[in-house]
This record gives C-alpha cells, sequence and structure tokens, in this order.
C-alpha cells in the first residue's frame, strides 16, 4: 500500500463569525479549528483509511496539541511533527466579507513551521513513504522549500511518484528562488492539480487544450484542473473527462480544495478509474464546504458514499 506524505504549515483558524472587512474593530470569533493546508490535506487523507503522514513543527501549546489530536484521531502519523517547548502555534484569523470573499491576519512566518528542518528520524519518514504532495502554500520559507525539494528527490528516487496542488498567487512567483522552486517540483510532478487559471502560471499556452498539452509533453502522467462548484476536468494523454460538481449549501469554502486534491490522490494511487477518482473528489470537495472549520469537513468514504447516493450520482 501506498504511504503518503506531505510537509508545511500546521495553524490553526479564527473564524470570524459576522461579515466585515478585516479585523480593525472587536469582533465575535470562533474556533480554534485544526487548519494549515497540508494538515487539511494529509487529514482527508488519513479520514479514508490511507496511511499517511505529515512532516512539520508546532509550538507546544494548545493550539499545536488540537491540530495533532485531531490528525492522530483520523489515522495521520504524527511522528514527523515537531513540538518546540517555547514555540508558537501558527495562527490564521479569517474574516468573510460582504461578497464572499476573505480577509486573513496570518502568523506563518515567525510561528514554530516558521522553520522545518531534516532531522535524521525525519529522512527515514520520508524513505518509508511513497508518494509526496507538495502544497504551493508551504513554499514559505527556505528552509522548508529546501526539506520539500529533498523529499522529492528520495521519494522519485526510490521510484515513488509525486503530485502538486499549487494554490499559488501570481505575485508570490517573484519571490527569491521561488520560481526556481516550482520548476524543480513540476519537472518531478506526475499528477498535477491546478485551480483555473493557475494553470497558465506553469505555460506558455493560451488556451486550456494546448497548456495541457504543454504539460503532458513535460512529462506528468495526468492533469486535474480543479474548478470549484463547477467541479473538475481530468486530462491525461489519452482521456478528457469533466463531472459536474455537488449542489450543497456553502457554509465555508476554506479547505475544500485541500479536501478535494486528497480525495482524489488518494483514489489514484489506489488504482481508480479517473471518473471514480474525480467523482469522490467532487464529493469531498462539496461537503467539505457544509461545515464551518476548515477541517471539519473532511469525509470518510460511507461519508462520500452517502452524498453521491444522495444525489443520483452514484
Amino acid at each position: 500500500m501506498s504511504k503518503i506524505l506531505t510537509i508545511g504549515e500546521i495553524l490553526v483558524e479564527i473564524i470570524a463569525t459576522n461579515r466585515g472587512n478585516g479585523f480593525r474593530e472587536a469582533v465575535p470569533l470562533i474556533g480554534p479549528f485544526p487548519s494549515g493546508a497540508p494538515a487539511i490535506f494529509i487529514d482527508q487523507v488519513g479520514k479514508l483509511g490511507q496511511d499517511c503522514a505529515i512532516i512539520s513543527r508546532v509550538g507546544d501549546d494548545d493550539f499545536g496539541w488540537v491540530n495533532i489530536d485531531r490528525l492522530t484521531a483520523d489515522g495521520v502519523d504524527v511522528s514527523g511533527i515537531d513540538v518546540v517547548p517555547q514555540g508558537t502555534t501558527g495562527s490564521a484569523f479569517v474574516r468573510y466579507r460582504q461578497d464572499g470573499s476573505r480577509a486573513f491576519v496570518f502568523n506563518i512566518r515567525h510561528s514554530a513551521c516558521g522553520v522545518i528542518d531534516l532531522s535524521d528520524k525525519m529522512l527515514a519518514l520520508i524513505d518509508s513513504c511513497t508518494h509526496m504532495h507538495v502544497m504551493g502554500t508551504a513554499l514559505y520559507a527556505p528552509s522548508v522549500v529546501a526539506s520539500i525539494l529533498t523529499a522529492v528527490e528520495r521519494i522519485k528516487g526510490a521510484g515513488g511518484t509525486v503530485s502538486f496542488d499549487p494554490n499559488l498567487r501570481p505575485e508570490i512567483l517573484d519571490s527569491p528562488g521561488m520560481r526556481e522552486a516550482l520548476q524543480t517540483v513540476l519537472s518531478k510532478t506526475d499528477l498535477f492539480m491546478p485551480s483555473g487559471e493557475e494553470l497558465f502560471l506553469f505555460a506558455e499556452a493560451k488556451t486550456e487544450a494546448d497548456a495541457v498539452a504543454e504539460l503532458l509533453a513535460k512529462g506528468i502522467k495526468a492533469i486535474v484542473v480543479k474548478r470549484g462548484a463547477k467541479g473538475a476536468t481530468y486530462f491525461d494523454s489519452k482521456t478528457t473527462l469533466s463531472l459536474d460538481g455537488f449542489e450543497v449549501e456553502e457554509v465555508d469554502p476554506t479547505g475544500a480544495g485541500d479536501c478535494f486534491g486528497a480525495t482524489f490522490v488518494t483514489f489514484w494511487l489506489r488504482g481508480a478509474s479517473p471518473a471514480d477518482a474525480l467523482l469522490y473528489a467532487n464529493a469531498s470537495g462539496a461537503r467539505a464546504v457544509t461545515r464551518a472549520g476548515p477541517m471539519e469537513g473532511a469525509s470518510t468514504k460511507a461519508e462520500l458514499d452517502s452524498l453521491i447516493k444522495l444525489q443520483g450520482k452514484a
């Protein structure tokens, strides 16, 4: 059986309960919720019963332990999480604006996970894994980038596979060394999972079809373009397949793309057909938005089966 690894930020999310623009006045809050894109991703993998692990750092505080406890309960190998005695776990304060967009206040770079170096124990954990999932959000600090590239090289060198969800804003591409790191990851990627226009950050072509062809020609085995509530499209050298999303009441979209990606990767590694992997991934992303809190909507396979049956997509 495959063992999936990811590396990157672990934090808590605190959510404002009323809508508005930012935090320049006192507002009611709920949380803390376990969060961080790599943590949400790997938690969803664990809930599907897939062997998996994460490498990160948290402070020895309640915010760190609320994450460790959740990941452990959902079946994730947390042996790669360093608990820093005097460290502070990362945080994100989130408030939704009236138009549905979000205002954030982050503490990541100066938190415990602002630096992630690989000990011998972590290198051994990497070598026990067969698949590496790279989140673009995790490319936030030189030590984290170096750790991710090391894991990619070791897992690919041992015959494993790599998936890559860029989750990037265009301006981040101009950070020192960022483009080089992204191109290195892309050159090792087997499964590429961009959202909408992110596809064109990595291709010179102007149309989706041409961009997909350009990237597949570079050696990527499969591409999944995420389209939010509209569903997703799968591409490989022989197949193009689009599936519509599910109709659900959206409560909180944070983490939906991470749950989608985790579910697709898990089913893909298990040898599922593109149609089945895409169906379950769409269900996972849809179910994720129906709960407040980025990790609260992570689903078991039975829960996904129920949603698929309820909406007549079985």
